[in-house]
């Protein structure tokens, strides 16, 4: 039987799975519907960078047929997730050529709940911008609105989850990478707490354990699931996290929940007026469904925030360089990375060893102020984004801040700039569109974004809800709670 190409695109990974169970469709037909909708809308959208559709159809037929989710077409983001034998770029031209030796552990672990992967999605270059613009692949465009962004870094991905190209699609999320494109892109977003899913066998700790993977999905379901099927420690994992099971607890209703709302900019920059109203009618559905909701705001400096962020930034990319340096056989200045790149790693050669333990103990302090915050209230109200999604070439660095980091780097005034207020410039401009989504990285708790309102011209506005370290079952029912009183799916946008 073949599916309807017209359907396809409806329905979820969970009820694709069942279709392909019960012999309603096979999984052939899915996975080349799959393909017809990435080659019809992927030229438009430049979601996809590394097509794997050959790959996906072998996988077809070694895969378990017993599995979950056998047969479900999947995209892998171009990042942290590598795929033995196939192309890796992490957004990058240094990495241009490189095909992968080994699988990682977690996409291991999606291959083996029946996920056929069909290709790699693109992302900024190292996941270092909030936008989907890396100079190696180009923009990817937003499903809403031609020309604008999809947010990143997991921008690729939910272009194509949002467009009807798969149902959903792996992300990672080191300071709002899934979060921001889900709201972008009006998609469910969940960051899990930190080392809930594996990132070996590369990593103990991505980031420092800032970053977390896990997949953008249409609907609150799917991403239990998949959760379900996917956390847990792999072998040498630097934390001893056991396995947890949370599909089949969504049901359950959720308990009464004391939730505080906050929409100041943590940096006390500007917030779109019509983010702050999506937040108020956020908090008002909430308040209809029976939680109690209170401004209040932790006790918490957005400045810390922000230094303790970039200042992860400067080592891991020095770090990060230096280690593609060596899987490419170059010396990490010659690699052909982006100017921000490459400053940001020189900045992360200047710094000590010292001052970077240091910051790394904001971490910590973070984590103890917000420990506090939730003894007083259950979940963490705030935009996602202070923005709407905006044009392509918005987070472009001005020729004047082109032309700073030029001379810095041309001058090795990384040390000095490191003892003046330039740092704080810079983490503030940085962070000023997208100051919201840092802190639960840092604390390593679980964040979502929710898709429940949009803007007058109709771009998507998430709401994120932060729970307490662990508490991925409380963010997922009342995710569920939302997705039944203000459903998200039956909204389309203009690509699909």
């Amino acid at each position: 039987m073949t599916m309807p190409f017209a359907e396809y695109p409806h329905y979820d990974a969970t009820a694709l799975a069942g279709l392909i169970r019960k012999g309603e469709v096979s999984a052939a037909d899915v996975l080349e519907s799959a393909v017809l909708q990435a080659e019809r809308l992927n030229p438009a959208l430049n979601a996809i960078i590394t097509p794997l559709y050959d790959h996906a159809r072998l996988q077809l037929h070694r895969a378990d047929k017993n599995a979950p989710f056998y047969g479900v077409p999947f995209l892998l983001k171009d990042l942290l997730s590598q795929l033995e034998g196939t192309p890796y770029s992490a957004g990058s031209r240094a990495l241009q050529g490189y095909i992968s030796r080994h699988t990682t552990t977690l996409v291991q672990r999606f291959e083996q709940s029946g996920l056929l992967i069909m290709g790699k999605t693109n992302t900024p270059e190292l996941g270092l911008m909030g936008t989907t613009e890396p100079k190696a692949f180009g923009a990817t465009h937003n499903p809403w609105r031609q020309g604008y962004s999809t947010g990143g870094s997991s921008g690729g991905s939910a272009a194509a989850v949002a467009a009807g190209i798969v149902p959903l699609a792996s992300g990672g999320d080191g300071g709002g990478s899934i979060r921001i494109p889900a709201s972008a892109c009006g998609l469910f977003g969940l960051k899990p707490s930190r080392a809930r899913t594996p990132c070996g066998p590369d990593y103990g700790e991505a980031w420092d354990g800032a970053a977390v993977e896990h997949v953008i999905t249409r609907s609150v379901r799917d991403s239990a699931a998949i959760l379900d099927l996917s956390n847990g420690m792999d072998g040498g994992a630097a934390h001893p996290v056991g396995h947890t099971h949370y599909s089949s607890s969504l049901e359950n209703p959720v308990r009464k929940l004391r939730i505080a709302l906050c929409t100041n900019s943590p940096l006390g920059t500007p917030v779109n007026k019509h983010v702050v109203h999506a937040l108020q009618q956020t908090a008002q559905l909430l308040k209809e469904l029976g939680h109690e909701v209170e401004e209040a705001c932790p006790e918490i400096r957005g400045a810390d925030i922000a230094r303790a962020y970039l200042h992860m930034y400067f080592g891991h990319m020095a770090a990060d360089l230096t280690h593609i340096g060596k899987m490419v056989g170059k010396p990490w200045h010659k690699l052909p990375v982006e100017l921000t790149t490459h400053t940001l790693a020189r900045f992360g050669f200047a710094l000590s060893a010292g001052d970077y333990v240091l910051m790394k103990h904001t971490w910590n302090q973070l984590a103890r102020a917000m420990a506090r915050f939730h003894q007083q209230y259950d979940l963490y109200l705030t935009p996602v984004m202070a923005t709407l999604p905006l044009p392509h070439g918005s987070f472009e660095h001005s020729w004047l801040d082109n032309l700073s980091m030029h001379l810095v780097n041309a001058l090795h005034l990384h040390g000095l700039a490191l003892k003046t207020s330039i740092i704080e410039d810079m983490a503030y401009k940085s962070l000023e569109k997208l100051p919201f989504t840092q802190l639960a990285n840092l604390t390593g708790q679980p964040a979502m974004s929710v898709p429940l309102f949009c803007s007058h011209d109709n771009l998507p506005i998430g709401s994120q809800l932060i729970a307490p370290m662990g508490d991925e079952l409380t963010l997922l029912q009342l995710a569920r709670q939302l997705e039944e009183a203000c459903p998200w799916a039956q909204r389309l946008p203009a690509v699909r």
